[in-house]
C-alpha cells in the first residue's frame, strides 16, 4: 500500500508567501538572525478556518508573524517588520498572484490558491525581551489541491 501525501495549509501558505516576500518565510524563525536581519522574516501558523463540507476547498486563516532585528542595537526595527507585513497585505491585492498554482515539496500534490485576503490588520506586538520587532496579521487563503 502506498502512502498518499496531502498538501497542508502551512505548506500552501509558505509557498504563496514566497511569491510575495521571497525565501524569507517558513513555519519557524531561524535561530541565526544574521541570515535574515537585513530583510526580516515571516513565520506562518494555522490558527483557524475550515474545510468545505461538500467540495475539496480549504478556507483556513493563518497567523503571519513578521519579524525584524538589528543585531547591532537593542532598538527594535519596527519599520522593517511593518514593511514586511504591509508587503504581504499589498500582495493580497495583486491580481498577478491570485489565483496562483503553487508547487509544493517533492511528493506532495500542487495546490491552487483561489483567493487571499487579510482577516485582520497588521498590528504591533510590543515588549519582546530580545529586542526583536514583530508585527502579526491574519491571512485567509482559499485553496484546493490540484489533481495529478
Amino acid at each position: 500500500m502506498s502512502t498518499v501525501l496531502r498538501a497542508t495549509t502551512e505548506q500552501v501558505a509558505v509557498a504563496w508567501l514566497k511569491g510575495i516576500v521571497g525565501d524569507r518565510v517558513s513555519t519557524t524563525l531561524p535561530k541565526d538572525n544574521t541570515t535574515w536581519s537585513a530583510s526580516g522574516f515571516a513565520v506562518v501558523t494555522t490558527v483557524g478556518g475550515a474545510a468545505n463540507m461538500y467540495v475539496p476547498l480549504r478556507e483556513p486563516v493563518v497567523s503571519v508573524d513578521c519579524w525584524a532585528v538589528n543585531p547591532d542595537s537593542q532598538k527594535p526595527p519596527w519599520g522593517k517588520a511593518a514593511w514586511l507585513a504591509e508587503r504581504i497585505q499589498a500582495g493580497c491585492y495583486d491580481n498577478a498572484t491570485i489565483p496562483r498554482l503553487l508547487t509544493l515539496p517533492a511528493g506532495y500534490p500542487a495546490a491552487r490558491v483561489l483567493s487571499a485576503y487579510t482577516a485582520y490588520e497588521p498590528r504591533r506586538v510590543p515588549d519582546d525581551a530580545s529586542s526583536y520587532a514583530r508585527f502579526t496579521l491574519g491571512l485567509a487563503l482559499h485553496w484546493v489541491e490540484v489533481p495529478s
